[in-house]
């Protein structure tokens, strides 16, 4: 159950990691013998993060992402640009590569802290981007002209000319027909501004017919956005998994801690549960993530994670999920998230929790 942790990616930074004497060096003042660090003290790293080598395909085209991609959602709106800034170089230094935002997160603003970010660090080369568009109040739904246009505005907000996983959002119920949005992501992937195409919202049946109009020479659908943790394992239905099994599609779910419930932080009530699914239903969710937040703990203790950790951990360990995509709140955050990434569960964790959550 080996997982590498924050120090081995940062190098060391604790109080028994003193540094060496150099040859030569009278020493302390007041006659003490100088010691170098202590045996058991951390080794420092230098060089590239060990995360750095950690890459997993997304989908079949090529791109290669670290298998915890950043979300964007809370930046503009929970977030300020220079806290945004210090969450995004600490997911960096750690050996991310792969962050997501939406046109919609924030009214844009997220888009915009992201691009000020790439920019200011010449990093644009290095980051596998993925935008969701379709929520904007300006571009709403997936018909051609809003579809461009969304585009457009997101490359704008970006600073950048090109987008490498474009997701299609179909959550508000769009009323262009799935063969006019396919085309018109054909003209966006052939004019340079998308590399892939991924989707969110779409039913099984629409993920098939959309393959049929692939075969016909669309743009495949590669990348499925679907809200799915321990807790909604329901909202990824035998269906949708039937589908992007066959199809091969990599599943990058979002929701991935549960607004942060899962991470432990929340332990009360699961957020807006009240007023979004009913008090019935939130109740049963509330008893539910109780005991699943105690199992969280008790496989953290026993492998010396925090609950976040933990999570990752199941969803990657769940068929077909490629990447979760998570938010952060602070860099401390994204030190936790990412400890999960080499957290190994057995087969009896992965149980205790999925009984916990039912």
């Amino acid at each position: 159950m080996a997982y590498f942790g924050v120090d081995s990616a940062l190098g060391s930074t604790g109080p028994d990691a003193a540094a060496p004497v150099p040859t030569g060096s009278a020493g302390p003042s007041d006659g003490t013998v100088a010691r170098g660090p202590h045996p058991s003290a951390p080794i420092p790293v230098q060089g590239p993060a060990v995360g750095s080598s950690v890459r997993v395909a997304l989908g079949d085209g090529g791109l290669q992402v670290f298998p915890l991609i950043l979300g964007g959602a809370e930046f503009g709106w929970n977030v300020d640009l220079e806290s945004s800034h210090a969450i995004l170089d600490a997911y960096v230094e750690l050996g991310g590569n792969a962050v997501h935002t939406s046109d919609s997160f924030a009214s844009g603003r997220s888009e915009h802290i992201i691009g000020q970010w790439l920019h200011s660090r010449g990093l644009r080369d290095d980051i596998v981007l993925g935008v969701r568009v379709g929520g904007h109040a300006d571009n709403p739904g997936l018909d051609p002209v809003n579809l461009v246009r969304a585009v457009e505005a997101s490359l704008t907000r970006l600073r950048t000319d090109r987008i490498d996983v474009l997701y299609l959002d179909a959550t508000g119920g769009s009323t262009a027909s799935l063969e006019d949005t396919l085309a018109t992501a054909e003209w966006l992937v052939e004019a340079g501004k998308a590399r892939a195409i991924g989707a969110i919202g779409y039913t099984a049946a629409q993920l098939v017919e959309a393959r049929i109009f692939a075969s016909a020479g669309y743009p495949r659908i590669t990348v499925l956005d679907v809200p799915f943790n321990v807790l909604r394992r329901h909202e990824f239905d035998a269906d949708l998994r039937l589908v992007a099994g066959a199809q091969g599609m990599a599943v990058t779910p979002s929701h991935a801690l549960e607004h942060g419930f899962l991470a432990g932080r929340q332990r009360s009530k699961l957020r807006g549960a009240l007023s979004v699914r009913g008090a019935q239903l939130a109740a049963n969710l509330n008893r539910r993530g109780g005991r699943t937040l105690r199992a969280l703990d008790g496989v953290g203790a026993d492998l010396g994670v925090p609950d976040a950790a933990v999570a990752v951990a199941w969803l990657l360990a769940q068929k077909l999920v490629t990447a979760p995509i998570v938010n952060a709140y602070a860099p401390q955050h994204v030190e936790e998230l990412v400890q999960g990434v080499g957290v190994r569960l057995s087969r009896s964790q992965l149980a205790d929790i999925a009984r916990a959550a039912e």
